[in-house]
C-alpha cells in the first residue's frame, strides 16, 4: 500500500487542442491534491474538462503543460513502457461503456489485467473469484457480458479495476448507462469498496447522487477548477437554498 499522503497531485495542468486558428483549452491550469483513500467526484457541464482531467491523471493522454504525480512520481517523465507499468499496477479504470470483452467470461475479464501483470494462473483465478464474490457476482463467474445486465456488467468492470490492487481507481461516468436504481447500487458499492480497501476513488460524473458518497467535490468549468467543496458544505448549501 502507498505510504504517501497524496495519491494524486497536479500542478498547473493544461491540455490545449488546436482547431485551425482556434485554441481549445480543455484544461487550463488545474492544481489539486487528492489524499490517499479519498473519494472525489469531478463534476461540471458537458465540455467542462472532466474527462480530459480524468485522462490526464490516468496517464491516458499527455498534458500540454504542467505535471501529474501519482504517488509522487511525475508520470509526464515516464517512457511508454514505464507508463504502461504504472497504468497496469497503480491505476484501475471503470468506464461508462463497461469495456468488457464479450467473448470472455466474467472471471476471464477480471483475470485479464493480472495476466499483463504476470500474476500466476492459480492466483489469478483465486483473486478473480474473490473479487466477483465481493461485488455480488459469485454465481455469475462463467457468464459472458451479453448474458449479464448492465448493472452486473458494471460490477464485473469494478472487480476488474481492483484486480491488481491499484492505489487509485478512476471512474468515468460509471452510472451513465444505468437506470436510477441500479446506478445507486453501483455508487454505494464503489463507496463501500473505497472504505474497505482504502483505495482512492476519482469519478468524472454528471450524477448528483455521487455527492452523497464523496469526501470532496471538484466543480470544473471551462477547463478550470471553479470551486472545491466537501460533502458537508454541499449539504449545507442545499439546506440554505
Amino acid at each position: 500500500m502507498s505510504v504517501y499522503e497524496y495519491t494524486v497531485e497536479t500542478e498547473d495542468l493544461a491540455k490545449y487542442y488546436q482547431m485551425g486558428p482556434i485554441t481549445i483549452k480543455a484544461l487550463d491550469g488545474v492544481s489539486v491534491k487528492i489524499r490517499r483513500g479519498e473519494y472525489v467526484s469531478v463534476m461540471g457541464p458537458s465540455g467542462s474538462g472532466k474527462t480530459t482531467f480524468f485522462n490526464m491523471i490516468g496517464g491516458l493522454d499527455r498534458p500540454t503543460r504542467g505535471q501529474v504525480y501519482i504517488d509522487e512520481v511525475d508520470i509526464s517523465k515516464l517512457d511508454a513502457y514505464e507508463l504502461a507499468w504504472l497504468r497496469c499496477r497503480k491505476i484501475g479504470y471503470i468506464f461508462q461503456t463497461f469495456n468488457l470483452i464479450p467473448v470472455l467470461t466474467a472471471m476471464e475479464n477480471v483475470m485479464l489485467p493480472m495476466i499483463f501483470a504476470g500474476v500466476p494462473r492459480d492466483e489469478r483465478m483465486r483473486k478473480a473469484r474473490e473479487l466477483l464474490e465481493t461485488v455480488g457476482l459469485g454465481d455469475r463467474l462463467s457468464h459472458r457480458p451479453p448474458e449479464l445486465s448492465g448493472g452486473q456488467q458494471q460490477r464485473v468492470a469494478i472487480a476488474r479495476a481492483l484486480a491488481n490492487d491499484p492505489v487509485i481507481v478512476l471512474a468515468d461516468e460509471p452510472t451513465g448507462n444505468l437506470d436510477l436504481h441500479t446506478g445507486l447500487h453501483i455508487i454505494n458499492l464503489v463507496r463501500k469498496l473505497n472504505e474497505e480497501k482504502g483505495v482512492t476513488i476519482v469519478t468524472a460524473t454528471h450524477d448528483l447522487k455521487m455527492i452523497d458518497v464523496s469526501d470532496r467535490i471538484f466543480w470544473i468549468r471551462d477547463g478550470k477548477v471553479e470551486r472545491i467543496e466537501t460533502r458537508k458544505e454541499v449539504a449545507i448549501g442545499r439546506e440554505i437554498a
